[in-house]
């Protein structure tokens, strides 16, 4: 079991670290959209994607990078007490509460694929299974879902980046807590920052 754990976190880790070095970088295209509204409003005719598109950057900034942010220990939480409990406490209680963040993920992952599902034209109530069903051939898309904005793009892309960043956050929270149980049994994974 414990091969098993560490193999998982040596798999989850890197990718998780190389997604996140990537996407840190998406900060400049975001910077580079505004300044591109700024000049077209000062000096041409306004553009109407700049605005959305810059929205659409920082979904996918935030959302992909949080697994490295959770992997980096960057999270946002209380360090009153628990920034002075010993590693082995602190594994004890970040394996208990990451139970509660995994069902959050799994609610969320769920909406996301059905939010997707239906922004690729299904109105139906089994997401996963319209998804088996492209994936065979039995399924096609329907009306596909636009933003009621003045550009009108799709919806779709930005959806399925949600899931995907959805996707590795929950696999990044599970090699949290497979390095918890790692540390629990008095393995030495690094001191959690």
């Amino acid at each position: 079991m414990t091969r098993v754990l560490k193999a998982y976190v040596g798999l989850i880790d890197p990718f998780n670290r190389m997604i996140g070095r990537i996407v840190m970088y998406g900060i400049f295209v975001m910077m580079g959209i505004l300044l591109w509204s700024t000049v077209s409003k000062a000096f041409l005719l306004p553009s109407l994607w700049t605005l959305e598109m810059a929205q659409f950057a920082m979904v996918a900034y935030y959302i992909l990078g949080g697994p490295y942010s959770i992997q980096m220990g960057s999270n946002v939480r209380m360090d009153l007490i628990y920034g002075e409990m010993s590693d082995r406490r602190k594994a004890m209680i970040d394996a208990v509460t990451v139970v509660f963040l995994l069902v959050y993920l799994g609610f969320l992952l769920y909406g996301g694929i059905a939010s997707t599902a239906y922004s690729l034209g299904y109105f139906g109530s089994e997401p996963i299974g319209f998804f088996a069903g492209l994936a065979t051939g039995s399924e096609e898309l329907g009306f596909l879902e636009r933003s009621p904005t003045a550009w009108r793009p799709y919806l779709w892309p930005i959806k399925v980046i949600m899931v995907i960043g959805i996707f590795l956050m929950l696999l990044q929270v599970l090699a949290e807590l497979a390095k918890d149980i790692l540390r629990l049994q008095g393995h030495d994974m690094g001191a959690k920052i």
